[in-house]
């Protein structure tokens, strides 16, 4: 019995990376958490809006990073010699970078297309409507990478949200490369040439912005302050803190509510 294979699939990756191969395209797309991929030796994460493109036959590597949902299309290769409409527009998909972002519209049709495949995953020919539909869609609403030149501005919002997101947690400038489908030395560049801070700065501004605010505006004690803001320790919390305002948490909450 030969193996039908699912046009469209919603799936959850583990966290041990796990190697494959196969002989037909596919597009991957994050829904929800963080995946990471390898793609012949060029790695990068994937979240809510990102996606990549796996070549036919390409040795890739991918996982988990906790909690995680992706939508995968699986392009079954079509006879050689037909060269139908469709054969035309895969080829020309396949010949941009093989990571990108998606741009607002697309990713309300990724949502749509996806809840549609959740209610009815074993429909066949509805999995292959939600394929077909995508491969059209993703060659006008990807936002690909461009050609890197010192005039290129990174997405400022995305690093952010990946911040707030991972604030309780160590963030690292790979992370935040990855959130933008960047090297981690052209993204440091870029970013402080951007911002004015390194990354490491610009996150710890963060930590220390939403410090801050939680001193004023809750009733934590500094301890859960410190690990919500994703400080080691209270006492390294207090002591950037207090280096930074020259004034202790405990001192700046009281004169501040």
């Amino acid at each position: 019995m030969s193996y039908v294979l699912n046009p469209f699939e919603i799936m959850a990756l583990p966290d041990e990376m796990a190697h494959h191969r196969h002989d037909y395209n596919q597009i991957v797309i994050g829904l929800n958490g963080q995946t990471e991929f390898d793609i012949e030796g060029n790695g990068n994460l994937v979240g809510p809006g990102q996606g990549c493109l796996v070549s036919s036959a390409l040795n890739h590597a991918f996982g988990g990073l906790g909690s995680n949902t992706i939508l995968v299309v699986n392009l079954a290769p079509e006879p050689d010699g037909a060269l139908t409409e469709q054969k035309q527009r895969l080829y020309e998909l396949f010949q941009h970078p093989r990571y990108f972002q998606l741009s607002p519209q697309a990713r309300q049709l990724v949502t749509v297309l996806s809840a549609e495949m959740r209610s009815c995953p074993d429909d066949t020919l509805l999995g292959q409507a939600c394929a077909n539909t995508l491969v059209c869609a993703l060659q006008r609403h990807m936002d690909l990478p461009q050609s890197r030149s010192r005039t290129h501005r990174l997405n400022i919002e995305v690093i952010d949200a990946y911040i707030a997101q991972h604030l309780g947690r160590k963030i690292t400038v790979a992370q935040l490369a990855g959130c933008v489908f960047l090297g981690e030395s052209q993204f440091h560049l870029l970013f402080k040439e951007q911002t004015g801070l390194s990354p490491y700065q610009y996150v710890l501004e963060k930590r220390l912005a939403e410090a801050r605010s939680m001193l004023t505006s809750s009733h934590h004690s500094l301890a859960y302050i410190a690990q919500h803001c994703g400080f080691s320790s209270q006492s390294l919390f207090t002591q950037i803190f207090s280096s930074r305002f020259d004034i202790s948490p405990a001192r700046y909450r009281k004169l501040h509510r």
